[in-house]
């Protein structure tokens, strides 16, 4: 469980882009509650990045104030309460386990409009906003796949849920793909940020001979551990997770999944102060730049990176779905069939997607 961050003030959690308006209105007030620290590098950094990409738009126009480390469970609706308390216009929870405490606290607070990331649950006054981060994972999966010598990918899972399931599944069947002979490896850390944790995966997947790791948490914790393996001979790589992790390139970090959330914060928070505001449904990939590829170094060899800047694009242009058929479930069974793509929802959508594809040993944990 993570340490929440209680800050004295909302003026101590957050910069303040102005007291007031010009014309004499008070500024709307946009508030974000954080999984993780804004230093994490990773999957908080670039939320907070998208903070600070409403306060240059705005001005004075906005006001914006932040919590960070908020676990989840009771204390981030006690945080969200608090923020509608302090008069809050606009909240973005930016964290799948803020779920049902941003619905519950919606409902105590009906003027307030809630913007819920990853999640499914809306109603009239919360909206669901995602990326299609498997996008990404099919990247690397591709890039992966051609690079590992020992056959075996290490990857570093946060919890259970179908976000971080459609990214193995992406990652492994891009990766196969490319090598028949690839090996996922898996370790759970129920964690979103915990860098000892995240570490303590890399190290033990390194010890089994991945020498390629992927991740879904958000320190770079990972990073650190393969540069050190690197340092006493071993020769691993890395890809940033959710932002650049520019300062691990060009090894062991090769490449980064990048969520740019700016945009959506900037439009979401322009809908509050005209008035047009409304519960929406947003995922988002490649083709508007939610999710984004960052540097593909030059330690990943020429031909390998004119392959998958081949598959961005396609992706991008909307060419390619990573979710073609043939695919079939872990047991064998028919998932999607031959030119056949996944749904957003439904019986073959990805939404809810809980089990792994063919070829993966491990269990989906319950």
């Amino acid at each position: 469980m993570l340490r929440r961050t209680l800050l004295a003030s909302a003026a101590a959690v957050a910069g303040l882009s102005g007291l007031a308006m010009a014309d004499g209105h008070e500024p709307v007030k946009v508030g974000f509650v954080y999984v993780g620290p804004i230093g994490d590098g990773g999957w908080t950094y670039e939320h907070h990045q998208g903070l600070l990409a409403v306060q240059e738009e705005f001005g004075d126009a906005v006001e914006t104030v932040f919590v960070e480390s908020v676990p989840e469970g009771p204390d981030a609706e006690r945080v969200m309460t608090q923020m509608a308390l302090e008069g809050a216009d606009l909240i973005f929870t930016t964290s799948f386990g803020y779920m049902d405490p941003t619905i519950n606290v919606a409902a105590q607070f009906p003027d307030v409009r809630f913007e819920h990331a990853t999640g499914y649950k809306q109603a009239d006054n919360v909206s669901v906003y995602s990326a299609r981060f498997y996008e990404g994972r099919a990247v690397q999966g591709h890039i992966a796949g051609q690079m590992t010598e020992s056959n075996i990918v290490g990857y570093i899972a946060s919890f259970p849920i179908p976000e971080v399931i459609r990214g193995i599944n992406a990652a492994y069947i891009h990766a196969k793909e490319v090598n028949p002979d690839v090996e996922f490896k898996i370790i759970w850390a129920y964690t979103w940020f915990d860098p000892a944790k995240e570490a303590e995966a890399a190290n033990t997947l390194i010890e089994q001979g991945a020498d390629i790791i992927l991740q879904h948490t958000d320190s770079t914790a990972p990073q650190a551990a393969a540069e050190a393996a690197n340092e006493a001979g071993a020769t691993v790589y890395t890809f940033g997770q959710a932002s650049d992790m520019i300062e691990f390139a060009p090894a062991p970090r090769v490449s980064s999944i990048i969520d740019n959330w700016a945009p959506y914060y900037i439009e979401r928070t322009q809908a509050v102060i005209d008035g047009s505001w409304e519960s929406v449904s947003t995922w988002d990939g490649m083709d508007t730049g939610m999710v984004e590829i960052g540097e593909i170094t030059d330690a990943v060899p020429a031909d390998v990176k004119a392959s998958a800047e081949a598959m961005i694009a396609a992706i991008t242009a909307g060419e390619y779905h990573p979710f073609t058929g043939p695919i079939n479930k872990q047991d064998g069974s028919v998932w999607l069939a031959e030119g056949e793509t996944a749904a957003d929802y439904g019986d073959n959508g990805l939404a809810g997607l809980n089990f792994y594809v063919e070829g993966l040993t491990a269990e989906v944990p319950q």
